[in-house]
């Protein structure tokens, strides 16, 4: 029987916190599109304490990079020893062509945000996706092998 083969640690963690925070923002950029932006946190609005599309995006965004970081981890961990069939691979390389794709198509259209509330939108969801999905791909590595 052959001898499993492990990725290391760090490099499995690097490219899943990668892998996480470009989800993160391809859902951010999506997000923003349908209404969904974390710059509504800048608006001054005195009827209103937080709006509730920034609070949804700010969710969202969280979840994305952590499950992101959390998924991709764990699909690298079993990748390496083969027990990922080749259909599923596929699956699972169409799937985030066509999310990257779509942000990016999203991402090309003129902004609804104003210039410096969407650039600390962005800032604000790059720094929010790195941390969810370092935590996500930390937790998944957590019970593995150390190398």
């Amino acid at each position: 029987m052959a001898e499993t083969i492990y990725f290391p640690r760090r490099l499995i963690l690097g490219a899943a916190a990668i892998a996480g925070v470009l989800l993160a923002l391809a859902v951010h950029m999506l997000g923003a599109r349908y209404g969904l932006d974390l710059g509504g946190l800048w608006r001054p609005d005195p009827h209103e304490f937080m709006p509730t599309g920034a609070a949804i995006a700010w969710w969202l965004i969280a979840t994305v990079g952590f499950s992101g970081g959390y998924f991709t981890a764990t699909l690298m961990q079993s990748a390496v020893s083969g027990q990922i069939p080749q259909r599923m691979r596929q699956f699972l390389i169409v799937v985030g062509v066509l999310l990257l794709a779509g942000a990016g198509q999203a991402a090309s259209a003129p902004s609804p945000l104003p210039t410096v509330s969407g650039v600390l939108a962005g800032l604000a969801a790059l720094c929010l996706g790195a941390v969810m999905a370092f935590c996500g791909a930390h937790f998944a590595l957590r019970g593995g092998k150390p190398n």
